[in-house]
């Protein structure tokens, strides 16, 4: 199981992320990012940073599962948006399928996607315990 890292005297995090998770020795799994699109690669939802973000996590879920893992073993995750303004929204759908101890995250926004009508893609790395 990792462990939620928070030095002290570190302000509170804002939302489902960990400034930093200490995860013991096991199988690395690295997650390219993924995005809205279903299993025949037709976008998902354009233009609904809601609908887009739960496509993203079924995906990143499902990945994570086909390696023989759980979204408790993801240990960072790093989250691209085309307009920061949804944060909010995508975080508190990241919410539902993330537990503590959230994991590390990073939040960038970007100038657009490979695919039209993309708004979110994440990535990420999880340890095996």
């Amino acid at each position: 199981m990792a462990e939620r890292i928070v030095p002290p005297h570190f302000a509170a995090p804002t939302g489902p992320w960990s400034p930093a998770v200490k995860a013991p020795p096991g199988e690395m799994l690295f997650i390219a990012g993924c995005v809205s699109v279903d299993e025949d690669g037709t976008v998902v939802a354009p233009g609904d940073i809601e609908c887009q973000t739960q496509q993203v996590m079924k995906n990143f879920q499902a990945v994570v599962e086909a390696a023989g893992m759980t979204m408790g073993d993801v240990g960072k995750t790093t989250n691209f948006l085309l307009d920061v303004r949804d944060y909010p929204a995508m975080a508190a759908v990241r919410q539902q399928y993330l537990a503590e101890p959230y994991p590390a995250s990073t939040m960038v926004q970007v100038s657009g996607f490979l695919y039209q009508g993309l708004l979110v893609e994440i990535e990420g790395i999880a340890v095996a315990r």
